[in-house]
């Protein structure tokens, strides 16, 4: 997990680089502009030779990593034509360093010979000046970083529309650095008109604006560079907020692998108690998916009246057995004496998924919830008869509750959407309060859990968002919590390699299928591919 930061622990963190470590804030900034240049290297096929990159520069620092990006293009033979939205006289500190430097070098093609790259400085830009031809490869956002507070006006705003407004047209690839400008750093929402890229490399740590939509959805592929600060300084920072990585599933299946002495029960047994006469789909959605997750065990408990249903269209592995129902087919409360046995002998229970609601069904859950001690996932109908919420308290494993958005203000006993207006906020809230681990979907995932921690997810895309994907998602959870409970390996930990793995398994789907095609089995069966990817990386 990486760890977000806020604008003033960023500017913390570079104080202390330099003054705890003397490394020069000038050679920060040099790093930063090789970062990029490496970056548009590669996205251009390996070289910059004769393209033409466009430099859009404000005043601070994020167009003092413009201009020497400049520089740095131009050795590598690149045409790199720097617009500068202010006067290299009136700068300061690093930034103005860097752009007397490309003042002292501005060559053009007739001072240059024809057949030489340039490097041209326009001061004082406006947006009249800049010159978007249809071979134009690269267009550099270097305007603003993580400084600004307020919308972007005058000719700076004028040009950022017109580049957006080429961008498709004539324009390859967009970059913009450490942020697109516009955005604020530490907000999810934008703050006015704003730059959207293809790609943005933040420097040492991601911000909030480069992970939390709709912020977020301006960034294209978000790349963080590291450019020097040592980690210690960004992990002595008290933000509490996190970007989910790669390393994390990765880390988690190491954990988890299969050794020569591996069998069903040392990969625990997943107990889900899901389905009712009009939701059998749901249970088998989550059954189907938690025993390809790696688990050694998975049962389904659902409604008599729905076994066969169940039963018929599941995986043969997966084990179904029916139990007491009230009269509209939902499980009744007396069908807790009948599952004693798989309660014990199961590592983790997932519950709610397609279950149907009663007060029968309610009072079932709450009793399961208050004798069971393992790791409970409970998600869909499991949610909506939990609300109000009635938390576990401080004994067991805390709960893990998957609720969507809509889920999340009933379990919150309110129907004002401004609770939600600062997600982070409310999941930590939430979670803290309640001594719960709690998965809020949507657009971007967010995980918190009780110590405070949350966790932003990055993978998934919009076509998950269709019937069965959140039964799915279910299933990967208990899977994989399961496992860590057999394994004693940390629950929150797993909670977050699950939701990235699913939405990994999400990003296969789309690309295999489309998103208007794509299904939440789809998204089961590309479980497979994620894993062995996950798998075959060092």
């Amino acid at each position: 997990m990486q760890k977000v930061l806020t604008a003033a622990e960023m500017r913390e963190v570079d104080r202390l680089t330099t003054e705890r470590y003397g490394i020069p804030s000038i050679l920060l900034m040099e790093n930063a502009a090789h970062a990029v240049a490496r970056v548009i290297t590669e996205k251009l096929g390996g070289s910059v030779k004769g393209k033409r990159i466009l430099i859009l520069c404000g005043p601070g620092n994020n167009g003092g990593d413009g201009a020497a990006l400049a520089r740095i293009l131009w050795t590598m033979g690149a045409n790199c034509f720097v617009y500068l939205f202010g006067s290299v006289d009136q700068m300061h500190g690093d930034a103005k360093t860097n752009f007397e430097i490309v003042k002292k070098i501005d060559v053009s093609p007739e001072t240059n010979g024809p057949n030489e790259n340039c490097l041209i400085l326009f001061e004082n830009a406006e947006s009249s000046n800049i010159q978007i031809q249809p071979k134009d490869s690269v267009v550099v956002d270097a305007l603003f970083g993580t400084g600004i507070d307020r919308p972007v006006t005058g000719e700076i705003r004028k040009a950022l529309g017109l580049v957006q407004r080429e961008l498709r047209r004539k324009i390859h690839l967009y970059v913009s650095l450490d942020l697109p400008s516009g955005l604020h750093s530490d907000r999810g929402e934008p703050i006015g008109e704003n730059a959207r890229a293809n790609i943005t490399i933040s420097f040492t740590s991601p911000k909030a604006a480069n992970v939390l939509p709709p912020a977020s959805d301006s960034n294209g592929q978000l790349i963080v560079a590291n450019i020097g600060s040592p980690q210690e300084l960004i992990d002595a920072q008290p933000s509490q907020f996190y970007l989910a990585e790669r390393e994390d599933p990765k880390s988690w299946l190491e954990q988890t692998r299969f050794t020569d002495d591996s069998y069903k029960n040392v990969r625990g047994h997943t107990l889900l108690i899901a389905g009712s006469e009009s939701f059998s789909g749901a249970a088998v959605l989550a059954g189907n998916t938690a025993i390809r997750s790696g688990v050694g065990l998975v049962t389904i408990v659902t409604p008599r009246s729905s076994k066969d249903s169940v039963a018929s269209r599941v995986s043969p592995e997966v084990m179904v057995r029916g139990v007491a129902e009230t009269g509209n087919g939902a499980i009744s409360e007396g069908a807790f004496e009948e599952i004693k046995d798989l309660l014990e002998k199961a590592n983790a229970i997932a519950i709610g998924s397609g279950l149907s609601q009663s007060e029968s069904t309610r009072a079932f859950i709450e009793k399961v919830i208050e004798t069971c001690s393992q790791p409970i996932v409970v998600d869909a109908d499991g949610l909506n008869l939990l609300a109000p919420f009635a938390t576990k308290g401080e004994t067991g494993n805390p709960l893990i509750l998957t609720p969507h958005e809509g889920e999340f203000m009933r379990l919150l006993g309110t129907d004002d959407k401004d609770v939600l207006k600062d997600r982070v906020a409310a999941v930590r809230g939430f979670s803290q309060k309640h001594n719960v681990i709690l998965v809020l979907k949507g657009e971007r995932v967010l995980i918190g859990e009780p110590g405070g921690k949350v966790v932003v997810n990055p993978t998934g895309n919009s076509g998950l968002g269709k019937a069965g994907n959140g039964d799915t998602l279910t299933g990967i959870i208990a899977g994989f919590v399961t496992q860590a409970a057999a394994m004693n390996i940390d629950i929150f930990q797993t909670v977050v390699a699950a939701v990235y793995v699913a939405g990994m398994a999400g990003d296969v789907a789309e690309k295999k299928f489309g998103k208007r095609v794509m299904t939440a089995s789809d998204v089961r069966e590309c479980l497979s591919e994620v894993f062995l990817t996950l798998n075959s990386e060092k």
